[in-house]
């Protein structure tokens, strides 16, 4: 058997003991897909009125603008719960147990990214369902609809490389639950429900320049038709570097443990 071929198998294998985890507990990805939808409603019908007013139009105009930050914190809230599955195996002993095995060592770890992005774009999925459902309308072409799934996939596999090594880094599952709480804080400080130029100096700067922000604005000009300018390229290093830090910082906890 090739080295690759081994690795294939072994991080398929790891794969499987993941999804089988999430169809054993289904409480959590329901959970994970609820709460989502619930502030969709809580900003469209509670405060859309309003705040789409402030955006020119109504609540209708006001569903078009937030869904994009909500599909974010969707994929966030999803990453709180990757890290605390990878905490649950490391306290429990399970993945010192797989580090005695014959297996390729990363597939433990990839397993579990694997399958975080795999709920993660379950959760924007069912969230995108409701948002048409209640009147969200894009008017994207076929290619850029293909490009908001590319750049959603990219911030999910940045998200859940990132929630792996939070995992890892912290000393409990309740601890691990908790330390992604920012991820699912930051489209409330940047462009995810009102535009960053309604904001004060100092929180417009940052609005502007954290990660989320260009994401969202380049996901809502595709869908939605308005412009992006660099924004793309922007959204697309952010998430690249996001990986590849997240990546390399899980991978020196994990062979140090």
């Amino acid at each position: 058997m090739s080295a690759l071929t081994f690795a294939a198998r072994d991080s398929a294998t790891m794969v499987r003991r993941q999804l089988k985890r999430l169809v054993r507990y289904p409480a959590m990805t329901v959970q994970l897909i609820i709460t989502p939808v619930i502030i969709l409603f809580l900003f469209v019908y509670v405060l859309g009125g309003t705040l789409g007013g402030g955006l020119g139009g109504g609540r209708d105009a006001y569903v078009d603008y937030v869904v994009p930050g909500i599909l974010l914190m969707a994929a966030a809230m999803a990453a709180a719960g990757t890290a605390v599955m990878v905490a649950t195996d490391m306290t429990e002993g399970i993945i010192a147990r797989f580090k005695t095995m014959r297996i390729w060592r990363p597939s433990i770890l990839t397993g579990h990214v694997v399958a975080s992005l795999l709920q993660q774009l379950l959760s924007m999925a069912a969230l995108l369902g409701i948002a048409l459902a209640i009147g969200f309308r894009p008017n994207a072409t076929a290619v850029e609809w293909l490009a908001v799934v590319g750049l959603l996939a990219l911030f999910a596999l940045a998200v859940s490389w990132l929630s792996v090594a939070l995992g890892l880094k912290s000393p409990t599952p309740e601890a691990a639950g908790n330390a992604p709480m920012p991820l699912m804080l930051l489209p409330f400080l940047g462009s995810g429900f009102v535009p960053t130029d309604s904001m004060p100096a100092v929180l417009r700067w940052f609005a502007e320049y954290q990660p989320f922000t260009p994401i969202m604005e380049t996901v809502r000009g595709l869908l939605l038709g308005t412009p992006i300018g660099d924004g793309a390229a922007i959204a697309t290093a952010w998430c690249a570097g996001i990986t590849v830090v997240s990546y390399l910082w899980a991978k020196n906890i994990f062979n140090k443990t």
